[in-house]
């Protein structure tokens, strides 16, 4: 039980860093992003959640190696910007082009199939 309990310990430390979250989207610069037209990405997010974290590691990455897109996230218990975005769920993601929302998924963590739905909104 106590190598057991270590383990646990030891992941949790390991992994705090891919924990991090916070709240980068503001109207200002998402309508910004979109008149400049970029691909804007969003994701929703809540504190416990590691499979938030593992999406936004994915996300943050994608925002630096894809050009013309902007990178937001939420905590989804902001009742204002989840319902603006018509989210319910962690772990949401969101891509919009040309001011429209073109692409949806919910607790889509793996990074192949992230970048193909960015790639196919560039």
């Amino acid at each position: 039980m106590r190598k057991v309990l270590t383990l646990i310990f030891c992941i949790f430390v390991f992994n705090s860093n891919v924990l991090a979250k916070e709240t980068t989207y503001n109207k200002t610069d998402f309508d910004k992003a979109l008149s400049e037209g970029k691909v804007v990405v969003v994701s929703s997010w809540i504190k416990y959640c590691t499979s938030c974290a593992s999406q936004m590691k994915v996300l943050k990455k994608a925002a630096d190696e894809f050009d013309n897109i902007e990178y937001f996230a939420f905590d989804v218990t902001d009742k204002e910007i989840a319902k603006l975005f018509n989210v319910k769920y962690q772990t949401t993601l969101l891509i919009f082009k040309n001011n429209k929302e073109v692409y949806r998924s919910i607790g889509e963590t793996k990074k192949d199939l992230i970048y193909k739905a960015i790639q196919s909104s560039i």
